[in-house]
């Protein structure tokens, strides 16, 4: 970035030039670092939706083109043409890996993906039925203590391995959690497998017979994890270099990350959207529904459709969509709420109150779809977002350590409680 140009803000007599920061890609952005100091103001902007709060080389969103890029790379070649590890690695590193660098990248992984036994102790802590995501935000954010006297931020060598364990470790946990909730034998990660395959027989595998999955399983679940691997400085990665800014373990950081996708507004819409159609429960009820929708003091709304940033359409849901199709012909799955999905789809597509605003499918309501399809349960659905995110929370957290700007977060605030009183003792109460 250059400052080529400044802005001229006034405040009461002064007058304050502001330097104007030129990114390679999208607004330009107003430095305003000075001016507290030169005017006594500060800015108020409520969910940080006007501010940049750090300068980031990693993903790039143009929410009105409908536009994303992992490290300047688009969205849709990666997901034709690339996978969800080798992404991890471009997210990580900036450069897509050769293949002698990519056989190193995926051999590392493998073989830091077994849990400690100490873990298995752990599980048991929890109850039964408790949410696996909360048994990730715990898990997670354990690792601290089995990784915490050995580490040394300043070394980059040890950053680089906590985050080749993090991306590791987290599928492996996500399974056993899923395991111990219907209360099933941990299994171990078999490395001979790749990435995703090696998950899947993580969470389906019984020691009693040898797991089958259809190549499709595979296929579609590495490209929701791509889809998913980073998107800009969203609620959970702003939360991870919060608390990276404050000189915290990386798996606390990771941990908060998780924690904060757990909320329905963020990584829990995929699951939303499932009970969304358990309650709409037949085909026969879909217009009913998308009536309902339409009108505002119903107070229903489609869950999966338009989204935050996309103001034109999600690039990812384009993406997906033709996976979800191929995934159901290809399984053959007969499920009533997956024929209520595609009729609500449909319906929605040809309906000119959803195509003049633009609120279209997003790839929340095509993942809990597939997820359905593969038989992955839906309160398992914010793990399988925690997991492909990973890769991008790891990304910003190595990034933020390296950063010469980088300061601990402290958002300021507009106080509106009392002004200045005198404590009253409580007989004249």
């Amino acid at each position: 970035m250059s400052e080529l140009d400044q802005v001229t803000l006034n405040a009461g007599d002064k007058a304050v030039a502001l330097p104007v920061l030129k990114p390679t890609l999208g607004n330009s952005c107003i430095d305003i670092a000075k001016l507290p100091k030169e005017t006594g103001c500060f800015t108020y902007d409520p969910g940080f939706t006007a501010t940049a709060a750090c300068k980031s080389a990693i993903t790039y969103i143009d929410g009105d083109a409908g536009v994303l890029l992992y490290r300047g790379y688009p969205i849709e070649q990666l997901a034709n043409q690339s996978s969800f590890l080798e992404v991890a690695y471009l997210l990580m590193n900036g450069e897509l890996p050769n293949k002698t660098q990519f056989d190193a990248f995926d051999h590392e992984v493998a073989h830091h993906t077994m849990m400690h036994e100490a873990f298995k102790n752990f599980l048991g802590g929890f109850r039964h039925d408790a949410h696996p995501m909360a048994m990730m935000v715990g898990m997670v954010g354990s690792m601290a203590s089995f990784y915490h006297n050995t580490l040394d931020l300043e070394d980059p060598e040890q950053r680089r391995l906590a985050a080749i364990r993090l991306i590791a470790k987290v599928p492996t946990i996500a399974a056993a959690c899923h395991r111990y909730s219907i209360g099933w034998p941990v299994r171990f990660p078999r490395n001979n497998l790749e990435y995703v395959d090696r998950f899947l027989h993580m969470m389906f595998e019984v020691p009693s017979e040898p797991l089958e999955l259809p190549p499709v399983a595979a296929k579609a679940l590495d490209l929701l994890f791509i889809l998913h691997a980073d998107h800009e400085q969203n609620a959970s990665t702003s939360t991870v270099r919060l608390v990276g800014s404050t000189g915290a373990n990386p798996y606390a950081c990771v941990a908060a990350g998780v924690a904060a996708l757990w909320g329905p507004a963020h990584g829990g819409a995929n699951e939303a959207v499932l009970k969304m159609l358990a309650e709409i429960g037949d085909v026969k009820n879909v217009q009913s529904a998308v009536d309902k929708a339409k009108d505002k003091e119903s107070g229903f709304r489609l869950m999966g459709f338009g989204h935050r940033v996309y103001k034109n359409f999600d690039p990812r849901a384009k993406i997906i969509r033709e996976m979800c199709h191929q995934v159901l012909n290809e399984l053959g799955v007969n499920d009533p709420l997956l024929d209520v999905a595609m009729k609500l789809e449909e319906a929605a597509l040809k309906d000119d109150y959803f195509v003049q605003r633009k609120l279209y499918p997003n790839v929340d309501f095509y993942s809990g779809i597939i997820y359905k399809a593969l038989k992955i349960p839906t309160e398992m659905f914010t793990v399988m977002f925690a997991i492909a995110r990973t890769a991008g929370w790891v990304a910003h957290w190595l990034e933020q350590q390296e950063d010469p700007e980088a300061k601990i977060g402290r958002p300021r605030q507009i106080y509106t409680g009392y002004d200045k009183r005198e404590y009253v003792g409580v007989d004249k109460r």
